[in-house]
């Protein structure tokens, strides 16, 4: 297939492919005799992998190690948990603060009265740092 019909049947737009090539994540693709790239079947296996593995929230340098770990004769399905834990880890403090975050702007909307000069809005003053 070429680049166009993978990046149909994968829901991954042509300059992402040739991005996720150059980053080694694709191996390079054979050319036929015209230069145009030329997909198989494993090509699409591997392009939907890094997108599932990115809509959960890996990083292009976790989903290369993880393409690794799949390549690699013996490996243990121990290091592929793992590297799930430590993103669940990564979530759960990201998690954490953004709720810290949303209960700081909660209390700064609580305290703006929402009319009155701007000079004595609580949120442009904590924004100004007048506050700390």
């Amino acid at each position: 297939m070429n680049i166009g019909q993978l990046a149909r049947q994968s829901g991954v737009p042509i300059d992402t492919i040739r991005y996720y090539e150059r980053q080694g994540l694709l191996p390079e693709p054979r050319r036929a005799a015209n230069g145009y790239r030329q997909y198989d079947g494993e090509d699409l296996r591997r392009l939907r992998f890094v997108r599932r593995a990115k809509r959960l929230g890996f990083s292009l340098e976790d989903i290369a190690g993880l393409l690794q770990l799949g390549a690699a004769r013996g490996a243990d399905m121990a290091q592929v948990r793992q590297a799930a834990q430590g993103k669940i880890a990564a979530i759960q403090q990201r998690i954490e603060e953004l709720a810290r975050v949303r209960d700081a702007l909660q209390q700064l909307v609580q305290a703006c009265p929402g009319h009155g000069e701007l000079a004595r809005c609580p949120i442009m003053a904590a924004l100004e740092g007048e506050n700390e």
